[in-house]
């Protein structure tokens, strides 16, 4: 398989990584997770989420809660994806009946909504969040350093990969094809449209939870403000700038946000910046990548590495139509 070798290649880095730098390993990892579910979202169902942070959120608090009370780790870290993937089948009925702006708006009022509820809500810890949650283990080992969730994360993002690719080329895929670029036709087709957009929100919420799950436990601490609304914008931009509907475009942009955003953060953070430094920079970065993708790379640096790769390769013939879905049609289907 084509992945292999940079699977290879992942698994080695941690080898050679510091304590602060297999940090940033596992969250460029766990963000690849919840981006590649959200690429796949944006990319094929045509839906704008501002909201996947929630399904983070739901995961992570899912297995704090659980790992709190006494359920082992693992039982935790497995109920997390189902947890966030039936809360996005229950509040996806009605807000997936919303299109365009207004869908975007109802996914950011639901975390917003969230957060409200697990800052207020004693069971969840309220603003102080849940702390001393158990390392992730099973049975004759405990996972008690970066470099063990460095490889937990990487496996979590192969497993990921592995469902959206299988996804994509299923039945299922090739009606979210036809949805993509022609929704009208594609219903009058038989495609079941409502169920297919419900089963990638509940699938893309499930990636989050998963990620969320292992956040928790990695972390050991959980609180509302670990989830905040530009999480769910930076993942927006990673999905944009790797390329919707492109599994490889999701991984490749949580990597290059990733690496930015730290990397203004150590700059933001120097002595004599003022505390409003890491904020305004993250917030500048995103603005000025996602201007820099729409104006040069619209369909992503993915996409756009992999038709140029085409052209030279085939510099006789004129290059294949890309069947992928461009971005997301918040418009379709009025």
């Amino acid at each position: 398989m084509k992945w292999v070798p940079f699977v290879v290649a992942a698994a080695i880095v941690p080898v050679f990584l510091g304590p602060g730098q297999l940090t940033v390993y596992v969250l460029l990892g766990l963000a690849a997770m919840a981006v590649v579910g959200l690429s796949l979202l944006m990319g094929y169902a045509g839906q704008v989420s501002l909201g996947q942070a929630s399904f983070t959120a739901i995961g992570a608090y899912t297995a704090g809660l659980l790992a709190v009370h006494g359920v082992p780790p693992l039982i935790g870290l497995a109920a997390a994806p189902v947890a966030a993937a039936l809360a996005a089948l229950v509040v996806g009925v009605p807000i997936l009946r919303l299109r365009g702006h207004q869908l975007a708006f109802a996914t950011l009022a639901l975390q917003l909504i969230l957060l409200s509820v697990l800052g207020d809500a004693d069971w969840a810890g309220g603003a102080i969040g849940l702390q001393g949650l158990p390392y992730l283990s099973v049975p004759g080992f405990e996972l008690n350093q970066d470099r063990h969730y460095a490889y937990l994360v990487l496996a979590g993002v192969v497993l990921t990969a592995v469902v959206a690719s299988a996804l994509v080329r299923s039945r299922v895929g090739r009606g979210l094809r036809a949805l993509a670029t022609a929704p009208v036709a594609a219903q009058a087709s038989g495609v079941p449209v409502g169920a297919y957009r419900l089963l990638v929100f509940a699938v893309s919420a499930a990636f989050a939870g998963l990620a969320g799950g292992i956040y928790a436990f990695f972390v050991g601490y959980l609180a509302p403000g670990s989830f905040p609304v530009l999480l769910s914008i930076e993942y927006v931009v990673m999905a944009v700038v790797g390329g919707l509907g492109s599994i490889a475009g999701a991984i490749l942009g949580a990597t290059l946000i990733t690496l930015v955003v730290q990397a203004l953060t150590s700059l933001a953070t120097q002595p004599g910046m003022p505390g409003y430094a890491p904020g305004v920079l993250s917030y500048a970065v995103y603005a000025v990548l996602l201007i820099v993708t729409v104006l040069f790379v619209p369909r992503g640096v993915v996409p756009a590495l992999s038709r140029r790769f085409r052209r030279e390769t085939s510099p006789g013939r004129p290059a294949p139509v890309d069947r992928a879905p461009a971005r997301a049609n918040p418009g379709a289907g009025r």
